[in-house]
């Protein structure tokens, strides 16, 4: 067997799964559009669309109740 094969993503062994502050950091890092293509290529490989869209629901749920919480502080501050 030559280099070339041992290094071949074919005979990789099994690939690990994305522990949590992975998957919460690639999320954070795709929302702000600064995703590296290496954090990207390995969410594609190993990673479960399923909990990448579980999270990112989470994300954008906490996003907008905390553009919502900042807009009713400073219209109720601006009304005093």
């Amino acid at each position: 067997m030559n280099n070339h094969d041992r290094d071949s993503p074919d005979l990789q062994p099994e690939q690990k799964k994305l522990n949590p502050f992975q998957i919460v950091g690639s999320v954070l890092a795709a929302a702000l559009g600064v995703q590296s293509s290496k954090n990207r290529e390995r969410d594609f490989k190993q990673g479960n669309i399923g909990i990448f869209a579980l999270v990112g629901a989470i994300f954008t749920l906490l996003f907008i109740g905390a553009v919502v919480a900042v807009v009713q502080i400073v219209i109720t501050g601006a009304a005093k």
